[in-house]
């Protein structure tokens, strides 16, 4: 079946030859030259995967990322012309699940795509776990507090995964960053942190007085929400 992709970029003449290289790959893509028509197209579309670049006209990809993420989970894979290690944290921060900084090889963008992709159609082997207040559901790649459905990027939810089949295990960084492909950990330190710092966020979880995740000083961090 073929997986449906937004694109979202100001450079008419990339999109076409980006719409016809995915193709080749068994993508359809959609693209909008302008952030406002590819919001409004993804209100009456089911869009699989959404490529996102941050210089755009009326609104910035940042400001674009966060209108999608207060309706939406879809994965979201970032472009930046700058390459800055900044617009890489603010990307992660605001809920993007991986960037590549142009100019890039448009194969290598196909391997990001499946990466995120694959990330979204991994299943655990137990179907439904609680945690306390927190239920994770696997089958269905989604995970409640209280009852209420969490809005998490891919990689939030893998990272959730990953703590919760690992319950009272240390994870170091380099554990995590093994385990959550798709993104170029190296390019900067804090991007473990970070990303930790968003599950967390969704949680409701005080890293001072924590109820799921704690910061082991010096080695990692360890999930500490017993199963049910």
């Amino acid at each position: 079946m073929q997986k449906q992709l937004l694109l979202i970029d100001d450079d008419s003449k990339l999109n076409h030859l980006l719409t016809d290289y995915l193709g080749k790959f068994n993508f359809q893509v959609h693209a909008e030259t302008h952030p406002q028509q590819g919001l409004e197209y993804l209100d009456s579309h089911t869009v699989d995967l959404i490529i996102l670049d941050i210089m755009l006209p009326e609104m910035d990809g940042f400001e674009a990322c966060r209108r999608i993420r207060q309706r939406y989970s879809t994965p979201v894979i970032m472009l930046t012309a700058r390459g800055e290690v900044t617009d890489r944290i603010v990307g992660l921060e605001i809920g993007a699940d991986d960037y590549m900084p142009k100019p890039f090889e448009p194969r290598e963008l196909v391997a990001r795509i499946q990466t995120v992709l694959r990330r979204e159609n991994r299943l655990a082997a137990t179907d439904i776990q609680n945690f306390g207040a927190l239920q994770i559901d696997f089958h269905k790649h989604s995970a409640s507090l209280n009852g209420r459905e969490l809005d998490l990027t891919s990689a939030e939810f893998e990272l959730l995964t990953l703590f919760a089949n690992n319950a009272s295990k240390v994870l170091n960084r380099d554990q995590i960053m093994d385990t959550i492909r798709g993104i170029e950990w190296d390019a900067f330190n804090r991007s473990v942190d970070v990303l930790v710092s968003r599950l967390r966020q969704k949680i409701q979880d005080d890293p001072k007085h924590p109820q799921f995740i704690k910061t082991i000083w010096g080695s990692g961090y360890m999930f500490i929400g017993g199963a049910e």
